[in-house]
């Protein structure tokens, strides 16, 4: 990947992560779109995998960033999207905490709060969607992700055991 390039990632992903209210998961629909449709870098099934692997990894799940960084272009790669995704959110949180201390019960501080929480729900659902289209191609798929989500949302099972069922099945050849 020419140097261009990679900054006219540095860039896509500044502007990204400016817009990532929530975290990471929020704005991973537009993540995909750049290096898989507009960039053709990566497939839509190798960002999937990049994506499931970052999650079952003993790391923070931000960790998607610097991967796919790494993929595209190396270390740099890797370095200029962490510091794309970090930037925003530390500076933004330094200024946060600082109007928080000058005037704790500013009708914009509430504003904003009450504002956002929608947002965020909302754009988490669009990455849930765009990463569910992304790996399942068949109706089996589309049941188990189905039926995963109703065991999260109905039962106490700790989601770790049911990513190593979905392994075991994907190992198998059953999805």
């Amino acid at each position: 990947m020419e140097w261009t390039d990679q900054l006219g990632l540095f860039w896509h992903y500044l502007l990204l992560s400016t817009f990532a209210v929530g975290g990471v998961p929020t704005i991973i629909p537009d993540m995909q779109r750049y290096v898989v449709e507009v960039h053709p870098w990566m497939s839509a099934k190798q960002f999937g995998e990049v994506y499931a692997l970052v999650q079952v990894a003993p790391a923070p799940g931000v960790m998607v960033v610097t991967v796919i960084g790494w993929l595209l272009a190396g270390w740099s790669g890797a370095l200029l999207l962490t510091v794309a995704l970090f930037l925003p959110g530390v500076a933004m949180t330094s200024l946060m905490i600082k109007f928080k201390t000058l005037d704790p019960d500013s009708r914009f501080g509430r504003a904003l709060r009450r504002g956002l929480a929608p947002v965020t729900i909302g754009l988490v659902l669009a990455s849930c969607w765009v990463l569910t289209t992304t790996v399942n191609h068949d109706m089996r798929g589309y049941l188990l992700t189905a039926l995963t989500i109703a065991l999260v949302l109905k039962t106490r099972f700790n989601p770790l055991w049911l990513i190593g069922v979905g392994a075991l099945i994907g190992v198998a050849g059953l999805v």
